[in-house]
C-alpha cells in the first residue's frame, strides 16, 4: 500500500472520485485556488460518461451528442489570457433538430425565427402565435430558476423558499406538470410532441416533471445548439488539458473502493488499481463524482435509515444506445433527429410508469457528419440512436436479450419511416445496454441522467451537494442540483468549489 499524499502536506488536500465533468470542474476550480487535488478515475480515460469509441475510421461520441450554454463552461478556461476558445472550437447547429412522425410530417426546430416562423406558418393556424406565447412563458421559467437555482447552488426546498421569499418567484410554474403547461399554451399535436421530448435532457416524463422544466426549451433557443469541432470527446481533451495546467493528479484505473470515515468527518479513499495495487490518499475534503445511492451503497455502506432517505431520488431513464457506421448517406436527416411515437402519452406512462420497455419508442437519432464530415469516411454515415428505457429495476426486470429486441424493433421503425434498408448497410455496430452503462460508469442501476425529475417524488430537487453526514464530504453530476446534461454537472462542480472554499474559510 502506498500513501504518496504526504508531498504534498504543505496543502489542504482533495481527493476526487470520479473525472466525469462534475469532477474535472471542482478539481480544476480548487487546485486554481491553492488545493492539492487528486481525481481517481476507474476508466483508462477522463471524461465520464463524455467517452469515444473510434473503429474502421468512424468517430462515435459515446455519451453526450449535445452542447448547450457554453457560458457555464468559461470560467474553468478563463485563464493566463486564455477562453474557453483556445481549446475547443464550437459550431452552431441550425436546424437545431427535426422531428419525424409516423404520418411522413416532418417538422424542424429552427434557433432562427424567420425559419421557425416559415416551418410553423405550413404547419397549422395559429402555431406561430401559440409559439411565441410558449417562448414568452420559458423564458419567464428560464429567467427564475436561473438567478437563484442555478447561479446560487440551491440544494433544497427550503433554501429555495428562503432564496426567493414569497414573491421572488412570482411565475413559476410548479403547480402544473410540464406536458400541461405546454398543451395549456400550444394547441397543435406535432409542435406539444416536440416542446414535451425536451424533457430527454433529464431522463424523465412531461408528465410526471414539474411545469417549471419548460426552462429548457429556452435554454436551447436563446442560447443556441453547438457542436464540439472534431466530436463532443473534445471537450473532454480539453478539460484534461486544464486538469494539466492546474497541477490536478490525475489516477487512471483505479477504482475508489472505500471512502474512509472519522466520526462527522471523512479522512480520505482507498482505491485498487488495475494491476490489483492499493492506494491510500489521505484527505480534508472528498468529492463523489459517483452517484449519491451508489456511493453510500458502495463506497460508505450506509445504514438502512441512511439508504431510506435517499430512495425519494429514484434514477432517471436509461437507455440502449446503438452506434452504426453506414456505407451510405441519408440525406434526409440533420445532425439532430427525433422519429416520435405514434402516442408519445403511452410512451411516457409505459417507461416511466409501469417500468416496462416501449413497445412504439420515440427515438433520438444524431448524425453528426452533417456538421463535421471527419467523423466517418467519406460517403459514409455516423449515426446514434438512442430511445428512453426503464432503468434496471425489480418491478418490470429485463435482459440483455430484451434489450436486443428492442434494437430491432427501433431499426424496423427508422426503416418503416423512410431509413430504407437501413440494416444493410451497416457496416459497423457499437451497442450498449443499461447492464453496460452500469458496469463501464457506476451509474444507479444503469441510469444515464442521474436522478429523475418528478414533481411527486422529489420536486425536481435532485440530492444535495454537501453530505448531511459528513462536514468535508461534497457530491458533484447528475444525481446532485441542478442535474443531468454537460451544464448542468459542470455548475454542479462549479457550486462545490465554492462550498469547499466558503468552508475552508476562503473568500
Amino acid at each position: 500500500m502506498t500513501n504518496p499524499s504526504a508531498i504534498r502536506a504543505d496543502k489542504k488536500r482533495v481527493v476526487v472520485i470520479g473525472a466525469g465533468l462534475g469532477g474535472m470542474t471542482a478539481a480544476i476550480q480548487l487546485a486554481r485556488a491553492g488545493y492539492a487535488v487528486d481525481i481517481l478515475e476507474k476508466n483508462p480515460n477522463v471524461g465520464g460518461k463524455l467517452n469515444i469509441h473510434r473503429e474502421a475510421g468512424f468517430s462515435f461520441d459515446l455519451g453526450p451528442s449535445i452542447f448547450t450554454l457554453p457560458n457555464v463552461f468559461r470560467p474553468i478556461f478563463e485563464q493566463n489570457g486564455k477562453t474557453l476558445d483556445d481549446y475547443i472550437h464550437l459550431e452552431r447547429v441550425d436546424p437545431q433538430w427535426r422531428n419525424f412522425f409516423e404520418d411522413g410530417t416532418v417538422v424542424d426546430l429552427w434557433e432562427n425565427p424567420a425559419a421557425m416562423r416559415h416551418e410553423l406558418e405550413r404547419l397549422s393556424p395559429g402555431a406561430v402565435e401559440d409559439y411565441q406565447k410558449f417562448l414568452e412563458y420559458s423564458k419567464l421559467q428560464y429567467d427564475i430558476v436561473e438567478r437563484g437555482y442555478f447561479k446560487h447552488g440551491l440544494d433544497t426546498f427550503w433554501d429555495f423558499v428562503k432564496f426567493y421569499g414569497v414573491r421572488g418567484a412570482r411565475g413559476l410554474d410548479y403547480m402544473r406538470t410540464m406536458a400541461t403547461g405546454i398543451e395549456t399554451v400550444v394547441h397543435d399535436p406535432y409542435l406539444r410532441d416536440i416542446l414535451e421530448y425536451f424533457i430527454k435532457y433529464v431522463g424523465s416524463s412531461a408528465y410526471d416533471a414539474p411545469g417549471f422544466m419548460n426552462l429548457m426549451p429556452n435554454i436551447q433557443l436563446e442560447f443556441g445548439l453547438w457542436y464540439v469541432r472534431g466530436g463532443l470527446y473534445e471537450l473532454a481533451r480539453a478539460f484534461e488539458q486544464r486538469l494539466q495546467e492546474t497541477g490536478v493528479r490525475v489516477f487512471l484505473n483505479h477504482r475508489v473502493t472505500e471512502i474512509l470515515k472519522d466520526g462527522a468527518n471523512v479522512r480520505g479513499v482507498l482505491a485498487r488499481s488495475a494491476d490489483g495495487s492499493t492506494l491510500s490518499l489521505d484527505a480534508d475534503f472528498v468529492v463523489s463524482n459517483m452517484e449519491v445511492i451508489p456511493a453510500n451503497q458502495q463506497l460508505l455502506h450506509s445504514s438502512r435509515k441512511v439508504m431510506k432517505k435517499l430512495e425519494r431520488f429514484e434514477p432517471a431513464c436509461s437507455g440502449i444506445v446503438v452506434h452504426l457506421g453506414l456505407n451510405r448517406i441519408y440525406p434526409q436527416l440533420a445532425h439532430h433527429n427525433f422519429f416520435y411515437s405514434s402516442d408519445q402519452k403511452r410512451h411516457f406512462h409505459r417507461v416511466f410508469k409501469e417500468k416496462q420497455l416501449p413497445d412504439d419508442p420515440t427515438i433520438y437519432l444524431v448524425a453528426p457528419t452533417r456538421t463535421d464530415p471527419s467523423q466517418a469516411p467519406p460517403g459514409c454515415d455516423n449515426i446514434k440512436i438512442l430511445p428512453h428505457i426503464p432503468y434496471r429495476n425489480d418491478q418490470h426486470p429485463y435482459t440483455r436479450e430484451d434489450c436486443v429486441d428492442l434494437k430491432e424493433r427501433c431499426l424496423d421503425k427508422l426503416e418503416r419511416m423512410g431509413l430504407t434498408d437501413l440494416r444493410k448497410h451497416i457496416v459497423v455496430e457499437d451497442f450498449w445496454t443499461p447492464f453496460d452503462i452500469e458496469e463501464k460508469y457506476l451509474s444507479n442501476r444503469g441510469s444515464i441522467y442521474g436522478v429523475v425529475s418528478d414533481m411527486r417524488k422529489n420536486f425536481a430537487f435532485k440530492g444535495p451537494k454537501k453530505s448531511p453526514d459528513f462536514k468535508n464530504l461534497f457530491y458533484v453530476g447528475g444525481s446532485v442540483n441542478p442535474g443531468g446534461g454537460m451544464p448542468m454537472v459542470t455548475l454542479s462542480g462549479l457550486h462545490v468549489a465554492r462550498l469547499i472554499m466558503e468552508s475552508d474559510g476562503r473568500p
